[in-house]
């Protein structure tokens, strides 16, 4: 299963429309470990492009701190499970704390 965690400087990026790239994290549910990871650059921001961009790398997850509406539905249409409200933090360990149900999220930083 792959999560793509949008990231700047290393962290989780607030807005994952803005961010300078995304961490793409491979991870096995079953022992809830990392299995491995890319950073890849997204194609410049226009509305609809990254959920079909992310799915088509196989993403099964993205985790974020805000997201619109509109682009929560277009992951849904690609099958992508949408977490909102991270706080910035290290991709790995949101994506273990994911794993491990213990990824905690607080309100949607996003309100368009």
């Amino acid at each position: 299963m792959k999560i793509a965690i949008p990231i700047a400087n290393g962290q989780l990026c607030a807005h994952f429309g803005h961010c300078e790239q995304f961490a793409l994290i491979e991870v096995d549910p079953a022992t809830r470990s990392i299995t491995g990871r890319e950073d890849v650059v997204p194609p410049p921001h226009e509305p609809g492009l990254l959920p079909r961009w992310l799915a088509e790398r196989g993403a099964a997850v993205i985790i974020a701190g805000g997201m619109g509406q509109r682009a929560q539905m277009l992951f849904a249409d690609h099958q992508i499970e949408v977490v909102v409200g991270a706080a910035a933090a290290n991709p790995d360990k949101i994506a273990l704390d994911y794993l491990s149900g213990a990824l905690q999220t607080g309100d949607n930083t996003c309100d368009h």
